[in-house]
């Protein structure tokens, strides 16, 4: 017998209860739903609502309830249909009536929200927490390259010499980003939407704020209706973990395009990377493959959610049933690919020698040596076309702008000296460029200290 069948005449069909059932997805929510189940019958108790030896009860074999699933001990079942209908079957078919008086003054509606709430509550710690040790390798990886000199790329052409730690600080940066966005989701799903009902509330004397208190919450939901048709906290979670997948796919494509023959930047540890069945030679970066497509996965979740809430009706609805595998399997996704990511780029080799003869090519320096012009006194946009001239020359005769004689120089235009050589010297280059931000030694080390100071203080 259902725990809603009293109107119904006919039992469901089986095809129904399979199609109908969630406890296949949202089982993980068993310790979420005794601990609010927990806070609610505590508060019933504390309000005379239901007497308080009932509360007593139905608080200490929950208790043992969640003992016993934890050990592996309690099967689900589908005819019940989802987890927290499970578990209050479980609590009557043990202690009688009084569990029967678990559910006043509370719907499965506000009791779905309160605990994907609390879920995501804590997913929004753990991914955080996964993200600050990426963001701590990531900082040891720019305290050991400060001087690891390496071509920045625009449009993937070769464009001014940077170091290494300056590219690692770069994503240090978005992933810092990406903590604060976890913070900021979690602040806002943090409200308790228990007390809200079907829709409308209760006509018991419910205290939302002390179900709230004993459940962590920063406070309570202020609509009954939005308390119990929202899930803007889904949607925005879902967001994070795609902007996290799309910062992780474009680290990933730069160490695909790196590990390749014709860049040679880094080499892939072999506990990270797979062969080939036909060609012996392959090692193939497998790993950060799969979580750049692992990025279309994720995507994939939050479209699936936004169109599930697109056009729904206030309150309640059975598509919001759907909510739960996306967000599961976005969370899912992403700490998966973030824990493998981190272990990944730890055992990354970088070949310094490989880098600096990348900056070394492509005339990255220069925009150096027009700015050496403009501090001789000619205009930048004249001072472009004198470099735009060299840079043709050298493309003509097979030169560098560093292997062009003093002579070659001033046969384009006689403002340049000896101390041409000087100035778009790589290190030069990098050094001059030393306000914040830039990638000069100086301002690394400041921005290294900035990054360990963000880590310390989440």
């Amino acid at each position: 017998m259902k725990l809603w069948g009293g109107r119904f005449t006919k039992s469901a069909s089986k095809l129904m209860d399979d199609f109908h059932s969630s406890i296949s997805f949202d089982f993980r929510l068993y310790k979420q739903d005794i601990e609010g189940s927990i806070a609610h019958a505590t508060m019933l108790g504390e309000q005379g609502i239901i007497p308080l030896a009932d509360a007593k009860l139905i608080v200490s074999e929950l208790k043992q309830i969640l003992f016993e699933i934890e050990n592996g001990s309690v099967e689900f079942s589908a005819e019940a249909e989802d987890i927290h209908m499970n578990i209050e079957t479980l609590l009557i078919s043990r202690i009688g009536d009084a569990g029967k008086r678990l559910h006043t003054g509370r719907s499965r509606n506000d009791q779905v929200a309160l605990d994907i709430k609390m879920y995501l509550r804590e997913e929004c710690t753990a991914l955080s927490q996964n993200l600050k040790a990426l963001c701590a390798t990531l900082i040891e990886i720019a305290t050991k390259n400060t001087d690891t000199i390496m071509p920045g790329y625009t449009h993937l052409q070769k464009a001014q010499p940077i170091t290494l730690a300056h590219h690692t600080l770069a994503y240090f940066q978005m992933f810092a980003r990406d903590i604060d966005r976890l913070s900021d989701c979690k602040k806002r799903l943090n409200v308790s939407p228990l007390g809200s009902g079907a829709l409308a509330g209760t006509t018991y004397p419910l205290n939302r704020e002390r179900t709230a208190e004993l459940l962590g919450f920063d406070g309570v939901t202020q609509n009954s209706i939005d308390g119990v048709s929202d899930r803007d906290y889904c949607i925005e979670l879902a967001s994070c973990c795609s902007i996290i997948m799309m910062h992780l796919s474009r680290y990933c494509e730069e160490l695909i395009l790196w590990s390749s023959n014709e860049f040679g930047f880094v080499e892939i540890d072999d506990a990270f990377a797979t062969g080939s069945s036909i060609m012996p030679q392959k090692k193939n970066p497998d790993v950060a493959e799969l979580i750049r497509g692992k990025t279309g996965r994720v995507y994939g979740d939050l479209t699936a959610l936004l169109t599930i809430m697109k056009a729904l009706p206030l309150a309640y609805n059975k598509d919001m049933q759907e909510d739960k595998e996306a967000i599961f399997d976005a969370v899912d996704t992403v700490k998966s690919c973030l824990e493998i990511f981190n272990e990944m780029l730890v055992t990354a080799a970088f070949n310094k020698s490989n880098m600096r003869k990348g900056a070394e090519g492509g005339f990255t320096n220069a925009t150096d040596a027009a700015d050496y012009l403009v501090k001789k006194g000619l205009p930048f946009r004249d001072a472009h076309e004198v470099l735009g001239k060299l840079v043709l020359y050298c493309l003509q005769n097979k030169k560098t702008l560093d292997g062009l004689s003093i002579e070659e120089y001033k046969s384009i235009n006689p403002i340049f000296e000896k101390d041409i050589y000087e100035a778009i010297a790589l290190e030069t280059c990098i050094e001059a460029r030393c306000i914040t931000g830039s990638p000069a030694s100086i301002e690394t080390k400041k921005a290294i200290a900035q990054a360990k100071a963000f880590l310390e203080k989440i």
